[in-house]
């Protein structure tokens, strides 16, 4: 699957939407990417992550398990993981803490992992399932995403491959551009979102 058809996925999908978005990362964007649209459809999902398995083989061979910081990276890790014949984990938050690894799971040694993202910002969700490795036994030879909108700057501390790279800018809340900065700001991620 080439970056076109991955786009096209999201439009057809009504995934990619304009405005003025919050991001789960804090910053602020006039483009967002509403993956959960893209999960809703389970022969959507399918694709993108049957070419997202295709490329990691690729480019980091065989892989045992697939690890994805909950919540939103569990079912693309899950899809993913499925078409690389795969054990499928992944990390949560502890109540006020940091990601780690519960429910049993590990990375046993002798085990090649790979960190399933769906969509890579600033690579802070990525980079904080990498901590949260970091004592297992088992390596974590690359991190995958299926778009990076980064521009291809966002670090995740190990190598990072995704099926499109775009440069969409975000700002922080003190530096928006004036023609986001008249626009009212919405909040469709799920980090920072309150509950009720």
């Amino acid at each position: 699957m080439n970056p076109d058809q991955v786009l096209a996925e999201f439009r057809d999908a009504g995934a990619l939407l304009e405005g003025h978005f919050i991001l789960s990362s804090g910053l602020h964007s006039g483009t967002f990417l509403q993956k959960m649209a893209i999960f809703s459809e389970p022969p959507r999902t399918e694709r993108l992550c049957r070419a997202l398995a295709a490329a990691i083989t690729a480019r980091f061979g065989p892989v045992d398990i697939v690890v994805s910081p909950a919540v939103g990276g569990i079912v693309p890790g899950y899809e993913t993981a499925r078409h690389l014949g795969a054990r499928a984990i992944f990390v949560e938050r502890d109540p006020g803490g940091p990601f780690s690894l519960r429910r049993g799971f590990s990375v046993p040694a002798g085990r090649r992992a790979v960190i399933v993202e769906d969509i890579v910002t600033t690579g802070l969700s990525a980079r904080e399932c990498l901590a949260a490795l970091r004592e297992e036994a088992g390596e974590v030879v690359g991190a995958a995403c299926l778009i990076d909108r980064s521009g291809g700057r966002g670090t995740v501390g190990v190598p990072l491959l995704s099926l499109v790279t775009l440069d969409i800018p975000a700002y922080p809340a003190d530096a928006l551009p004036p023609e986001l900065a008249v626009l009212p700001a919405v909040k469709p991620g799920s980090r920072m979102m309150a509950t009720a």
